[in-house]
């Protein structure tokens, strides 16, 4: 990411190393800047170590930039539009060993920076403030966050078995060396969620303490645009959580699809299944569970991809049912799968066909489809099974050379 750097005359010289940094993203913030500046200056006196006060700026154009200089904050040019991105630039300038991150609007007291600043002198890697643990002052947030917030939380918590009271709070602390190892790429407002995601999954230490909320003095419409950027959280959850996203529905539809193909061999080949002795079941529920299996086997085959390109390019920890895969379905024994599910369609239908020449061409009944049906559901989860298997043993050799170089 390239930067444009501007300094404070007090922060010139390129040889001071403070203890922390405290990064405030900003895009035309001027009626709250100076305020928050001069906070985030009075907390680092508070927490009696060296510091500096970084503004990530991703192109005001009012005069945030002047009164954060002359305020004595570092100014940041981030070319790159987006919150996240703004962080991002921001941290990457930054020189503290340790980060405190807070909005420009003075929702957030900087003041409060000095309690998430004792955790980690505890041995916190990241320190979450949780405006749900502490206070939100009235009009400080909108009944839509209030209700969406405790909602996004809680997939989250449920997704990656996490315990988080407020995921998606701006204000935090964490060490240079742990955003090193979160290794983070959002540029939008899910900068938060990834952030906890990649934390989790490099096995950092996590905590939170109680902070206040307030009513925040931007004077101009939020940033924060609730579907789009609800979205994007949800988007991202889901994409860092493949097994949830592709494995359980995949699994789900091809499972239903193979009973309701299946109990249809059950039925006599003249008449159709009733089920519960009142509703019928022809052929044409056959159809659908056909449907059903070959969409199931899609979707498990991207959660598999999903898997290897994660745990290749390391947004996750190596996958126990990968290695398993890899070591038992190898892709000699998924081509003889792939050849025994396409003999027994080919029967299948080869059968249908004799009978129906035996017929003297004619007299098929619905039992018939209800076998061709399976029979050629059968023969095309083969043939892509076939071609999955090469493409398969491609990638694996990439799996296996990642384990490599991390062992």
């Amino acid at each position: 990411m390239v930067q444009k750097v501007q300094t404070a005359a007090e922060s010139a010289s390129g040889i001071f190393q403070p203890e922390v940094s405290i990064v405030i993203p900003c895009l035309n913030e001027e009626n709250s800047i100076g305020i928050v500046v001069e906070k985030a200056r009075q907390a680092i006196e508070m927490m009696g170590v060296s510091g500096e006060v970084v503004v990530a700026d991703n192109g005001s154009t009012d005069r945030s930039v002047e009164i954060a200089l002359s305020k004595g904050a570092r100014v940041v040019h981030v070319p790159q539009k987006g919150y996240g991105s703004a962080l991002r630039g921001g941290i990457e300038a930054a020189r503290g060993k340790i980060i405190v991150i807070g909005d420009a609007d003075d929702s957030y007291d900087f003041l409060e920076a000095p309690k998430l600043m004792a955790k980690i002198k505890e041995g916190y890697d990241l320190v979450v403030g949780s405006r749900f643990k502490g206070c939100i002052l009235p009009g400080a947030m909108p009944w839509t966050s209030k209700i969406g917030n405790p909602i996004m939380t809680t997939t989250f918590n449920l997704l990656f078995r996490v315990k988080t009271s407020d995921s998606q709070s701006g204000m935090r602390a964490f060490t240079k060396e742990a955003y090193q190892k979160m290794q983070l790429h959002a540029t939008g407002m899910e900068f938060a969620s990834e952030m906890l995601i990649k934390a989790g999954k490099a096995k950092l230490k996590v905590t939170e303490v109680p902070i206040t909320l307030h009513p925040d003095k931007r004077g101009r419409p939020p940033h924060l645009r609730p579907i789009r950027d609800g979205w994007r959280h949800l988007k991202l959850m889901l994409t860092y959580s493949p097994t949830v996203l592709f494995l359980v529905p995949g699994l789900a539809l091809m499972l239903l699809g193979l009973l309701l193909m299946g109990i249809h061999l059950l039925a006599p080949m003249d008449k159709p299944l009733w089920l519960f002795g009142k509703l019928r079941m022809d052929f044409h529920w056959a159809i659908v569970g056909s449907l059903l299996t070959l969409t199931g086997y899609q979707v498990i085959t991207a959660h598999f991809m999903a898997k290897i390109y994660s745990v290749t390019h390391r947004f996750q920890e190596e996958d126990r049912i990968l290695q398993y895969g890899f070591r038992y379905l190898n892709a000699e024994r998924m081509l003889l799968l792939s050849l025994i599910a396409i003999a027994i369609g080919l029967a299948m239908d080869g059968w249908v066909f004799w009978d129906w020449v035996r017929r003297g061409y004619h007299g098929l009944v619905s039992g018939h489809t209800r076998l061709v049906i399976f029979g050629s559901t059968l023969i095309a989860l083969g043939i892509q099974n076939f071609f999955n298997a090469f493409l398969f043993s491609i990638l694996s050799e990439g799996y296996r050379q990642n384990r490599t170089l991390r062992s």
